[in-house]
C-alpha cells in the first residue's frame, strides 16, 4: 500500500508545472487523466462543482481555475482547440473534494492538495457567508462523510438495504429524540422524492455532520464488527450529539426552522449565476 501511494503522489507531482515568475499550476485534462475520469465532458462537472464551491468560500473562481485554449488530439492525427483549466493547488484540492469518494486515487488526491488545506482558508471566510452559501459548504462535507460512515457500517458487517435503514433511523432517532427518518420527513412536510438532509438549515447540518464523522470514527475506532453493535454506536452517537446540544442550550435540530429552498434548487441557482458570469466575461 505504501508503494502505490508513494507512486500515485508522484503522479500528481509529475503533472504539477511551474510559470516563469514561480507559481505553480496543474493542467486540467491531465488531472482528469491521472483521477481516472476517461471522459472529458464528467470532469467538468466535477470541475462545476468545485468552482461554485470556491465561490461559496469566498475566493473568485478565475483566480484558480484559470481558462485556456488547448490543442488536442484528435483521430487520424489532426488537432482542433478545446478548453482547458490552468488550477491552483486549490483548485485541485477543491477538484477531489467534489469527485467520486469511492475511487481510491480520489482519496489520495485529497490527502496530497489537502498540502495547503482549504479548511484553514474556509475558516476565515465561513461566517460572512450568507445561510445558503453555508448550507452549500456544509452539504459537501456532509456527502463526503455520508461515504465514508456507509463504507464503515459496511465493513460492520450492515448490507441490505433493510440494514442500512435501522442503521440511518438509529442515528436520527438518537440526534432528533427518537424520531425516525419518515417522522422527520413528515414534521418538516416533504414530498416523498425529497432529501431530509437538503431541507436543513446550517445550524441543523453541522449538528448532523457531527453526528456523522464521530459515528464513522466510532464504527472504525472500536472495530465494531456486528450490525446490532453499529445500529447502537449509531444511536448512542446521536443521542450524545443531542445532550451536547441541550448542555450548550441550543435549539434541538427537530425544533429548527425548515428551509422554504432545498439545497439543489440553491445550487442550481448558484451554477446558473456563475456561468452567466463567466458568459460576461467572455461578451467583454
Amino acid at each position: 500500500m505504501s508503494q502505490l501511494i508513494a507512486s500515485e503522489y508522484t503522479s500528481f507531482e509529475d503533472i504539477r508545472k511551474m510559470r516563469a515568475e514561480g507559481t505553480e499550476y496543474w493542467e486540467a485534462r491531465e488531472l482528469a487523466s491521472v483521477l481516472e475520469y476517461v471522459q472529458w465532458r464528467n470532469f467538468v462537472k466535477v470541475i462545476d462543482r468545485a468552482m461554485l464551491s470556491c465561490k461559496n468560500s469566498g475566493f473568485e473562481p478565475q483566480d484558480h481555475f484559470a481558462e485556456v485554449s488547448k490543442m488536442i488530439e484528435i483521430g487520424k492525427g489532426g488537432q482542433r482547440a478545446s478548453i482547458d483549466y490552468q488550477l491552483t493547488r486549490y483548485a485541485c484540492y477543491l477538484i477531489v473534494q467534489n469527485g467520486d469518494p469511492r475511487k481510491e486515487i480520489i482519496a489520495l488526491g485529497q490527502t496530497y492538495f489537502a498540502l495547503q488545506t482549504r479548511r484553514a482558508e474556509v475558516a476565515n471566510y465561513f461566517n460572512q457567508l450568507d445561510e445558503d452559501r453555508k448550507r452549500l459548504v456544509i452539504r459537501g462535507d456532509i456527502k463526503q462523510w455520508n461515504q465514508m460512515l456507509a463504507e464503515a457500517a459496511h465493513e460492520a458487517g450492515i448490507i441490505t438495504d433493510k440494514e442500512f435503514a435501522e442503521f440511518q433511523n438509529a442515528g436520527y432517532m438518537g440526534l432528533y429524540g427518537g424520531l425516525k427518518v419518515a417522522d422527520i420527513h413528515k414534521r418538516k412536510g416533504l414530498k416523498r422524492s425529497d432529501k431530509i438532509l437538503d431541507f436543513m438549515g446550517s445550524t441543523e447540518l453541522i449538528a448532523n455532520l457531527f453526528r456523522i464523522s464521530q459515528a464513522e470514527e466510532k464504527l472504525r475506532k472500536e472495530g465494531i464488527a456486528t450490525p446490532a453493535e453499529a445500529v447502537e454506536a449509531h444511536l448512542i452517537v446521536g443521542t450524545e450529539v443531542r445532550e451536547t446540544i441541550k448542555r450548550v442550550g441550543g435549539t434541538l435540530p427537530e425544533d429548527l426552522p425548515t428551509p422554504k429552498r432545498s439545497i439543489s434548487e440553491v445550487e442550481r441557482e448558484q451554477l446558473r449565476k456563475l456561468h452567466e458570469m463567466d458568459q460576461l466575461m467572455l461578451d467583454e
